[in-house]
């Protein structure tokens, strides 16, 4: 029996993507006395020490729902305001996508992947590292289209060949041109971020009103800790919020560096900082559309640099599980690694993240496919090598048939002992799609492998980015949805695009 590869064309019939949930129980690594007391200790950060809001806006919305400003720019968010926000945010919604087959369900419970996002560079065996660009942008799109296990877009490499005032400009209408997934927009001004959604809404042939009563697109808003938040991820919050699209707050605690040093005391100022973006957004909008997010881990404490896959990146990933349960709405985390090569330390950092993330129960795992350096660089052959661990993930989502067939009495009591099982009734009427096949997992022995070439996984990895960008063709209808765009991107670019908010 041969074993199959995968099909790397790209021209495939419309087919509904499984919504994927948790396979396992969540963990715990904090008792529910600690969990109810992390929440408790983050209310008292808000409302005795609070947060800085940048955003004039931001500060008067807020002071109009009742919290104190004091010292010009910090605001103290009482706890009644937020167990008001967390009544209305919403517990469940969908994620929609130009092609309905790949809308996502936000719950918690749900598995949904996106690729590595927010990297200024690139790399592959091929060309070596370098700064993103468009060309790289677009080979990134259509690698993140062509893998179902790929739910949601994600920003990278940046290109950086744009201009910032028109960048926002080349990468929407490339998310629109060659996928049918769920979009992504930076929010980095006001004037950027309604361009973006005029992008999507002539793309898809709606109205505002249309546009805003389900989401088609998602930012991270990053907090800055310790308790800041700047001007454009405030306004990021209220303008997605008031469009109906949906916001992924992420503050990026870092233990001992812009976090306590323990991974209590980096969930509590976690949890406080998600916990006052969550109430700007629903101040803004009740009933927005808003995810809970950590992505906190600790930095080495000889360079200060982040690490990732550690086992406190490990036990943060599990509280913030906890913390996110605990007030009852969908959470994304994230992967990672600080390897600066794809190497043996990225693929066990990534895989140790990614397993921290399956024991919290995270909703929404970002940078789940290509993540280098810290989130420097996006690697194509890392891209492979991950998305072969996800679709294990994904595998096992499905549990195991456990008919009185699947059990095998019948196939037991048809070999001899010491015989063999491959020309088994069973075997040969299930042999096809008994189990997963790799997609550049090498599974021949060394003889065979040697005489074929004796290619590695990274090699093979090469090889298969190339053939799938090659091949590629996007998707039906993404060439109507350009060409819906043209007139306006060329009308916006024409007068300076807009530019990114201090």
């Amino acid at each position: 029996m041969r074993r199959r590869r995968q099909d790397t064309g790209a021209a495939r019939a419309p087919r509904p993507v499984p919504q994927l949930s948790h396979p396992f129980s969540p963990q715990a690594i904090f008792s529910d006395d600690a969990v109810a007391d992390l929440h408790a200790t983050a209310l008292e950060v808000l409302e005795t020490l609070g947060i800085r809001v940048l955003l004039p806006e931001a500060r008067e919305l807020l002071a109009a729902r009742g919290a104190r400003i004091s010292d010009g720019d910090m605001v103290q968010i009482g706890a009644d305001m937020v167990n008001e926000a967390l009544r209305t945010a919403p517990r469940q919604f969908t994620l929609r996508a130009a092609n309905p087959l790949r809308d996502r369900e936000i719950a918690p419970g749900r598995l949904i992947f996106a690729a590595g996002g927010g990297c200024p560079n690139v790399t592959d065996r091929v060309r070596g590292r370098r700064p993103g660009d468009l060309a790289a942008f677009r080979d990134a799109l259509r690698l993140q289209q062509h893998f179902d296990v790929i739910h949601t877009l994600a920003p990278a490499p940046e290109p950086q060949d744009i201009a910032p005032n028109l960048r926002h400009f080349a990468m929407t209408q490339a998310q629109l041109e060659l996928s049918d997934k769920p979009l992504v927009v930076y929010a980095r001004g006001r004037g950027q971020v309604e361009q973006c959604f005029e992008m999507v809404q002539l793309a898809h042939g709606l109205d505002f009103d249309r546009f805003a009563a389900a989401p088609r697109c998602a930012t991270v808003i990053n907090t800055n800790s310790p308790r800041l938040l700047d001007a454009p991820m405030a306004q990021g919050l209220i303008d997605f919020a008031r469009a109906g699209q949906m916001v992924i707050v992420t503050p990026f605690c870092l233990a001992g560096a812009m976090a306590p040093v323990t991974v209590a005391g980096a969930l509590a100022l976690q949890h406080a900082e998600a916990l006052a973006a969550i109430t700007l957004s629903q101040m803004a909008a009740p009933g927005a559309p808003v995810m809970y997010g950590g992505f906190g881990s600790n930095v080495d404490m000889r360079s200060g640099a982040p690490a990732f896959g550690t086992p406190e990146h490990i036990q943060m990933c599990i509280g913030s599980g906890q913390l996110a349960r605990h007030i009852g709405l969908p959470w994304r985390s994230g992967m990672g690694t600080a390897a600066n090569t794809n190497d043996m330390q990225a693929a066990g950092e990534t895989h140790m993240s990614l397993w921290g993330n399956l024991m919290a129960q995270a909703t929404l795992v970002i940078h789940a496919a290509g993540w280098l350096e810290g989130g420097l660089t996006l690697g194509f052959e890392k891209f492979i090598n991950d998305v072969e661990a996800l679709e294990i993930i994904a595998h096992l989502c499905t549990p195991p048939e456990a008919s009185a067939e699947a059990m095998g009495f019948d196939a037991i009591a048809g070999v001899p002992p010491g015989g063999h099982f491959f020309d088994s009734a069973l075997t040969l009427a299930r042999y096809r799609e008994a189990f997963r096949s790799p997609i550049n997992a090498e599974m021949a022995n060394f003889g065979t492998w040697q005489e074929a070439g004796g290619a590695t996984a990274e090699e093979r990895a090469t090889a298969l980015w190339q053939t799938i960008i090659a091949e590629f063709r996007p998707p039906p209808g993404c060439d109507a949805r350009a060409d819906r765009i043209i007139d306006y991107v060329a009308r916006m670019e024409a007068v300076g695009g807009a530019p990114i908010l201090d």
